[in-house]
């Protein structure tokens, strides 16, 4: 292995990177003459080009230029397929268009897209979330971000304290309270908040993951409303829970009358019902977007009883006026329909057992090719959910998962993956296995991944 320190990165020089990805760099954008001149003809009228800003974080040198997706294939405009292990960063998790979601929106369509009443789907659809999630009372968003906004609004109402708590790390969508950091182990505003102009930290106090005492010290005040997590940390290098943490972590905040948020967005890769009820948590709020509508945009937040019946006596004593929680298209019934379909026919026990019979040869082939090229790097799965990370490990908080980031020995893998036919998600090494992603797709992308390990490693 070539390089140590400032010259390398992850176990590999730096000059090996950049010569691997100017190559690859070359090879993606003659392939793509098309995307590349529809994505500059098409520039006009949107801010840097692109409808949302995010769609230059790929690596490429210009993005994909989508022509049609189906299952796990993605087919742009140049007519190359891609076997695709983002799928939409967990918003078609279970595959793009699945076809009971496909048959709900063209019925739905027939009979109105948002009129702020119910229809006839919402009869059932409570009643199904209870008993895939667990929850006893239910309300429907937009996204996760606004899920997690509304929640945290009621977790403040019911409980009178002001103050919440994240770990270092986290990811709860646009919610500015959570873009909170750890710097040099000190509370700070995270960088890059564009208009940010007040101090974060004042309402939101920010820990280490699996770190128990520190915890126990953040909550004893008795001023937190609501410690708001992932169960696993999944937006920059994935931290599993130790053994044990989640049993605390319930303890102490119901010992501190804390309320426990649980946000699966990413999370419900890992079985049916997420990781909740997989591994049996007892949160007081529940919060789950991207994939709960089979791709289109919706989100849900369930309370547990004890929360909704104080929630319910809180608002019948308030002053009348705007509660803050709601927008116009959240509950409208398209979203009814496809979750409907979604939670029926698509989140099933079966669908989950062949994502993660395939997820688990993904990540064996992964570790196999990363011993073979004898790089120090490591592979962490939740479910349907497959990273490789260019660090030992596993890592245990979100300052060793900073620290274990490796963007440009990321990116030049992105764009070699995309190359050689694999597409995963941008903003770190994500993969998701999905229903319609068949075995040769894994392979392809375990043999990928091995050729370019092979030739990084030198």
């Amino acid at each position: 292995m070539s390089g140590k320190g400032s010259s390398a990165l992850g176990g590999v020089s730096l000059s090996r990177i950049d010569a691997f990805r100017e190559r690859e760099a070359r090879v993606y954008a003659k392939a793509r003459p098309r995307s590349k001149k529809r994505f500059a003809d098409g520039a006009a009228g949107f801010l840097d080009g692109v409808p949302m800003h995010w769609m230059l974080d790929w690596p490429m040198p210009f993005p994909i230029v989508v022509e049609k997706a189906s299952g796990a294939t993605i087919t742009d405009v140049d007519g190359i397929e891609l076997d695709d292990f983002c799928l939409g960063d967990t918003g078609s998790m279970f595959g793009h268009s699945p076809p009971p979601v496909a048959r709900a929106i063209r019925r739905q369509a027939r009979r109105g897209l948002t009129y702020m009443l119910p229809s006839e789907d919402v009869l059932e659809l409570g009643h199904l979330l209870t008993a895939m999630f667990g929850l006893p009372q239910w309300q429907i968003a937009t996204t996760a971000s606004d899920a997690n906004r509304f929640a945290l609004r009621v977790a403040r109402a019911v409980t009178g304290r002001a103050k919440i708590l994240v770990f270092n790390g986290c990811y709860h969508g646009a919610v500015e309270e959570t873009f909170v950091r750890l710097e040099d182990g000190k509370p700070a505003n995270k960088p890059g908040l564009s208009g940010q102009f007040r101090d974060l930290t004042e309402d939101t106090k920010v820990i280490e993951f699996n770190d128990v005492a520190a915890l126990e010290a953040a909550l004893a005040p008795g001023d937190v409303a609501c410690v708001i997590t992932e169960p696993v940390l999944t937006n920059s290098c994935m931290v599993l829970p130790d053994p044990g943490y989640h049993a605390e972590l319930r303890r102490i905040t119901r010992e501190t009358g804390t309320l426990l948020l649980i946000d699966e967005t990413h999370t419900i890769s890992s079985g049916l019902g997420g990781y909740t009820r997989v591994h049996g948590l007892d949160p007081d709020i529940f919060v789950l977007g991207k994939p709960i509508a089979g791709g289109v945009p919706a989100s849900v937040w369930g309370l547990s009883a004890g929360v909704a019946e104080r929630y319910s006596d809180y608002t019948r004593k308030k002053p009348w006026g705007y509660s803050g929680i709601g927008t116009t298209l959240s509950a409208n019934p398209l979203q009814f329909a496809c979750m409907k379909a979604t939670l029926t026919e698509v989140m099933t026990a079966k669908n989950y057992r062949h994502m993660e019979k395939l997820a688990a040869r993904l990540a064996d082939g992964l570790s196999d090719a990363i011993a073979q090229a004898k790089l120090p790097w490591h592979v962490a799965r939740v479910g349907a959910r497959v990273e490789f990370i260019c660090a030992p490990g596993p890592l245990r908080n979100g300052a060793e998962a900073e620290a274990a980031h490796a963007p440009p020995l990321e990116a030049a893998i992105h764009v070699g993956l995309v190359n050689r036919g694999c597409l995963i998600a941008p903003f770190h090494n994500m993969m998701l296995v999905s229903p319609a992603t068949k075995k040769k797709q894994v392979d392809r992308l375990v043999k990928a991944f091995g050729e370019i390990c092979q030739e990084l490693a030198g």
